[in-house]
C-alpha cells in the first residue's frame, strides 16, 4: 500500500476533454471514491492512475515514485472490473492464485495457499475455493474478482464501478462487506461510481466530478452538509435535494445576489391547514401532488405553481392529493446564477 497523488492532470480524446487539470491524493490505506454522472471522467481517471492511458499534462505518483509514463505492470495497481472477468476454465482457488503466479510476481506455492485461504475467508467464499467460476452466483464472482485484485497486497485498489451490475440486494450486502474487508487490510482504493449511496456508505472522502472536473473533494457529511455548487448539492441526497428560483420566496430575507435556493428533503416542516385556519402559516403554500408510501416514512411529491418539490413526511400523516399545506424551510443553502453556493 501507498499515497497516491496525481497532479494536474489532463487527458483528451480527440475534441472532448475528458479530464481536466485534476489534482487529487489518495492516503495509504484510505477508500476515496470518485462520483460523478456518465461522461464526467470517472474512469478515465481510473485508467490514467492504472497506467492504460496517458495524460497529455501533469504528474501521477505511487509509492513516491514518479509514475506517469510507467507501464501499468510496473505500477503495482491492480484493476476491478464492472464485469467479473474471471477464467471460467479455472476453480476459485486458481482463480484467486493466479495473480500471484505471473512471471513478474511469482510466489511459493505454501504462500499462496495461505494468502488466498485468508482473503478468502474475508470474503466468506473459502467454501467455494473448488467450485468453477461458472459454478458460483453473481455476488460470489464478484467477490472473487475482488479478491483477486486483493490477494497481492497491491499499492492501489483500482475499482470500477464493481457492484453496479448485481441486484439491488447483493449490492447492499456487498458496500458493507468491501468496506469491512478494506478496513481489514487497510487497502487503498480508488473507486469510480455514480451510485451516491455506494459513495456516501463506503468512502473516507468522496471527489466529485463535472465535466472532467475534480469540483470538490470532502468527507461525505462535508460533501452533503457544504457543498460548492447546486451541481454537488444535487450529486448527494435521496430524493435529491429541491432546487426552485429565488423570486419563488418572494419578500424573504435571502442574501442579494441569490438565484437558486436549495433545500433538502428533511429540512422542510410541513403543516396541514384546517377550517379553523385557512391562511398560510408557513413559507410556501404548496399543493399535494402525489404520496409514496415507503413503510419507515413517505416521500410527499408537491407542488408550487409550475415547480415541483419532494419532502420526507411522517408515514402516519394522512394527506390527499390536491390538498394545501404549508412549508417552512430550515438551513437552506443559496446559490448564485452560476451554481456557486453563497455563504
Amino acid at each position: 500500500m501507498a499515497e497516491v497523488s496525481v497532479s494536474n492532470v489532463s487527458k483528451s480524446f480527440g475534441a472532448t476533454r475528458a479530464v481536466r487539470d485534476l489534482s487529487l491524493t489518495i492516503a495509504d490505506g484510505e477508500f476515496v471514491a470518485l462520483l460523478g454522472p456518465t461522461g464526467a471522467g470517472k474512469t478515465t481517471t481510473l485508467r490514467l492512475v492504472a497506467g492504460l492511458e496517458k495524460p497529455e499534462s501533469g504528474t501521477i505518483t505511487i509509492g513516491g515514485l514518479d509514475a506517469t509514463h510507467a507501464p501499468p505492470a510496473a505500477r503495482d495497481v491492480t484493476f476491478v472490473f464492472q464485469q467479473y472477468s474471471l477464467y471460467p476454465h479455472l476453480t476459485v482457488f486458481e482463480n484467486l492464485a493466479f495473480p500471484l503466479r505471473s512471471p513478474t510476481r511469482r510466489t511459493p506455492e505454501e504462500d499462496i495457499r495461505r494468502i488466498v485461504n485468508e482473503v478468502a475467508t474475508m470474503l466468506r467464499i473459502e467454501t467455494k475455493l473448488g467450485n468453477k467460476a461458472t459454478q458460483l452466483s453473481g455476488g460470489q464472482m464478484q467477490r472473487v474478482a475482488i479478491g483477486r485484485a486483493l490477494v497481492r497486497r497491491p499499492a492501489i485498489a483500482l475499482m470500477d464501478e464493481p457492484l453496479s451490475s448485481l441486484d439491488a440486494k447483493l449490492r447492499s450486502d456487498l458496500r458493507v462487506e468491501l468496506k469491512r474487508i478494506q478496513r481489514e487490510l487497510r487497502t487503498t482504493i480508488l473507486y469510480v461510481t455514480h451510485d451516491q449511496m455506494e459513495a456516501m456508505t463506503m468512502a473516507d472522502r468522496i471527489g466529485v466530478l463535472e465535466g472532467g472536473r475534480l469540483v470538490q473533494v470532502g468527507t461525505p457529511r462535508e460533501i452533503y452538509e457544504n457543498p460548492v455548487s447546486a451541481y454537488v448539492a444535487s450529486r448527494l441526497g435521496q430524493p435529491a435535494i429541491n432546487l426552485i428560483p429565488r423570486a419563488i420566496l418572494g419578500e424573504s430575507a435571502v442574501p442579494p445576489e441569490t438565484a437558486t435556493i436549495g433545500i433538502r428533503t428533511e429540512h422542510m416542516r410541513l403543516l396541514r391547514r384546517s377550517k379553523l385556519r385557512m391562511t398560510s402559516q408557513g413559507d410556501l403554500a404548496a399543493t399535494v401532488r402525489r404520496v409514496e408510501h415507503l413503510g419507515d416514512q413517505n416521500h410527499l411529491h408537491l407542488a408550487i405553481g409550475e415547480h415541483e418539490m419532494v419532502m420526507l413526511a411522517d408515514p402516519t400523516l394522512e394527506l390527499q392529493n390536491g390538498e394545501i399545506v404549508d412549508l417552512s424551510f430550515v438551513n437552506p443553502l443559496f446559490f448564485n446564477s452560476e451554481g456557486a453556493r453563497i455563504s
